[in-house]
């Protein structure tokens, strides 16, 4: 699964998910871009720890939801020089536990923005740069959806799973539209995963639910991500791997 003299931008990456893949793509090779809204501290250490790993890495604040720090997190991976090639939409945020009448418009809002609207403005700037009918050398994006597109997480976050069947959607689409400019989209749906994402008491509640009784762990996340970024995957587009314990 080597990605040597290629970049990889992960946003999100100071932790969970995020961290783990960066962590294991500098492992195979990869030079490595991460970005985070809150807790530099954080992202700054997995970028070290990329760099220890043999990688070149940068930690970049960025917020996936406003267009210009996009730009400026993708122009900052040119510092690199590796070849960008890869992109993990991995940015994600959910609100508290609420039935939907309890819902704010600000809530919705805000969860759409950060889990697709960020998604969309990721991937755009990435085909701008990969796209060989562009000047680019191809790569592959990898978006991090969740089961909960495909669960609906009724009292618990309908909008988070509105937003990531969103991400579903433009993981297909996207896949067609630029397979013939050397890109590959894809997705993992990540399932209960131990990281902090979940509301304090969910992953104990429902961690022995799934099929292999147990929750899953950022990195066994970061090998299925880490593959569909590596030619291992290279005639998988459009798929959607579900790495959830069967749930």
């Amino acid at each position: 699964m080597s990605g040597h003299g290629r970049t990889v931008i992960i946003t999100g990456g100071g932790r969970g998910i995020g961290a783990a893949t960066a962590r294991l793509a500098a492992q195979h090779g990869w030079d490595v871009v991460v970005s985070y809204r809150k807790r530099p501290e954080s992202a700054q250490r997995v970028a070290a720890e990329c760099e220890r790993a043999g990688a070149r890495s940068l930690a970049v604040s960025a917020d996936v939801t406003v267009e210009t720090d996009v730009k400026r997190l993708f122009e900052a991976a040119t510092a690199l020089p590796g070849s960008l090639r890869g992109l993990v939409n991995n940015a994600g945020a959910v609100a508290p536990l609420a039935r939907l009448e309890e819902f704010t418009v600000e809530r919705v809002e805000h969860t759409f923005a950060v889990n697709l609207t960020g998604a969309f403005i990721c991937a755009r700037e990435a085909v701008r740069r990969m796209s060989t009918r562009h000047g680019g050398q191809g790569g592959a994006i990898v978006n991090v959806s969740s089961r909960a597109a495909v669960l609906g997480s009724p009292e618990e976050y309908v909008d988070y799973a509105a937003a990531k069947a969103g991400v579903d959607a433009l993981t297909v689409g996207l896949s067609k539209e630029v397979a013939t400019d050397g890109i590959r989209v894809v997705a993992v749906r990540p399932g209960l995963i131990d990281t902090e994402l979940h509301a304090p008491g969910r992953l104990e509640r429902l961690g022995a639910s799934p099929p292999l009784g147990r929750p899953g762990t950022a990195h066994e996340v970061a090998e299925a991500v880490v593959w569909l970024l590596s030619d291992a995957a290279s005639y998988v587009t459009g798929a959607i791997l579900d790495v959830s314990g069967g749930r």
